[in-house]
């Protein structure tokens, strides 16, 4: 049970260690894009921020997790 409940709380414990980022931000600001209109995206963010390279603790965190709760129902 105990591994059960772990594994849960790593998962959601990586799943907010993944979201920090976005969490941590304050909202955009309003501007012009070069196309005409307003937008809130923010100006020139490439996909980096999808990367495994900067987000692979939190991924290490829920695959343990994950494994918790597979395996824990068996023990």
């Amino acid at each position: 049970m105990w591994a059960i409940l772990l594994g849960a709380a790593l998962i959601i414990g990586g799943l907010l260690f993944l979201f920090r980022p976005a969490l941590g931000r304050r909202p955009s600001d309003l501007h012009q894009m070069p196309q005409g209109g307003s937008t809130l995206e923010p100006r020139r963010q490439g996909l980096r921020f999808l990367g495994v390279s900067q987000n692979w603790p939190a991924l290490a965190v829920i695959a343990v997790g994950a494994l918790l709760l597979a395996f824990g129902g068996y023990s």
